[in-house]
């Protein structure tokens, strides 16, 4: 017979040691990627003439870089066990900002041919005004304890209604060459995208913050016991307002990058933005419970329905089909958090 060995200290059964294999295998992150691989390859099976091409690839970086920063900071909240139904709408008051900004700068009310100072003052205003309505958020939910379900979506109309007072309900169009130009349609190290480059930029220091730093073992104790976490000295107060303020400055940057590609303040284009970004989180293995994720999986997950849509336009699937494969596969990773949870529950 094998000898098994007890814990020091209770008497227990020592727990066998898992292989990496076992880990790996234990890892929704890992299914989650094999999910994305699985999907590229049928439609590269279905479409092999358009769907596995460089540039299909790439415009798929370029649509799926304004979503991903935003579920960068959606993945912090909900790893609190909080919910932030507002950043779409963020998104379109930092771009309203921003362009109104560089507008009233320049010469006629145009700031087409704006130079690098105007953008930039552009750039620190869209950024500014995010990070306000982040810190309202925080400040309602952390200090008011009002419900973060109600304070984002009250924000999610306030943002709106904002920016239509600023605008007027028209698009603002007058954005500068130079940053169309650089940000928007860019190149650098050989043909990278320039959108490319911030989202990534942005997501890996945003993973080395969360998996390296106090910031990030602070969230997970938070959205795991927020009780918990007080009683062992972590300032829960101001650690939620913080990571409501780090969401509202990355809608606020996004706000910017979409200005950046579409030229366009696009007030009507972004009213699924915050459902997306929500379903690219928990499809990544994010548990709306609180206390689990990563940005890698956030990575996958938001890819995910990006390549659903992707390869569905390409193999001329009707649009009608996008959305309910989309809510499959979110209610299946949901699903699938549920049975991790209970499995856990019963050790």
């Amino acid at each position: 017979m094998t000898e098994v060995k007890t814990v020091d200290g209770n008497g227990g059964p020592e727990l066998p040691e898992r292989t990496v294999l076992q880990r790996l295998l234990g890892a929704s992150t890992v299914w989650i990627g094999v999910v994305l691989v699985a999907l590229c390859i049928v439609f590269s099976v279905l479409r092999p003439d358009a769907f596995p091409t460089r540039f299909t690839f790439q415009t798929l970086l370029i649509e799926t870089s304004v979503l991903l920063v935003l579920s960068v900071g959606m993945t912090f909240v909900i790893i609190t066990s909080g919910i932030d139904l507002s950043v779409g709408m963020v998104l379109i008051f930092a771009g309203v900002i921003g362009a109104k900004s560089m507008e009233a700068l320049s010469p006629d009310q145009d700031a087409t041919g704006a130079g690098w100072g105007i953008i930039g003052i552009g750039f620190l205003l869209s950024v500014v005004g995010g990070g306000i309505w982040g810190l309202i958020n925080g400040l309602l939910v952390a200090k008011a304890k009002i419900p973060p379900l109600i304070v984002t979506l009250g924000s999610f109309g306030a943002a709106l209604g904002a920016a239509q007072l600023i605008t007027g309900g028209v698009d603002t169009r007058t954005v500068p060459e130079k940053l169309r130009n650089t940000l928007g349609f860019g190149t650098t190290f050989g043909g990278i995208p320039n959108l490319v480059l911030v989202a990534t930029v942005v997501t890996v220091v945003a993973a080395w913050v969360l998996h390296t730093t106090r910031f990030g073992r602070y969230t997970y104790a938070i959205g795991s016991n927020e009780e918990a976490a007080r009683r062992s000295g972590i300032a829960v107060t101001r650690h939620l307002v913080l990571v409501y303020l780090l969401t509202g400055v990355l809608a606020g940057l996004a706000g910017f990058m979409n200005l950046a590609y579409f030229g366009t303040t696009t007030i009507g284009g972004h009213t699924t933005d915050n459902l997306d970004a929500i379903a690219g989180v928990v499809i990544g293995g994010t548990s709306l419970f609180g206390g689990v994720g990563s940005i890698v999986g956030t990575v996958i997950g938001v890819f995910i329905p990006s390549v659903l849509k992707k390869g569905f336009v390409i193999a001329q699937v009707p649009v009608f089909w996008q959305p309910i494969a989309v809510s499959v596969v979110l209610v299946a990773a949901v699903w699938f958090d549920q049975l991790r949870r209970r499995a856990r529950d019963r050790k």
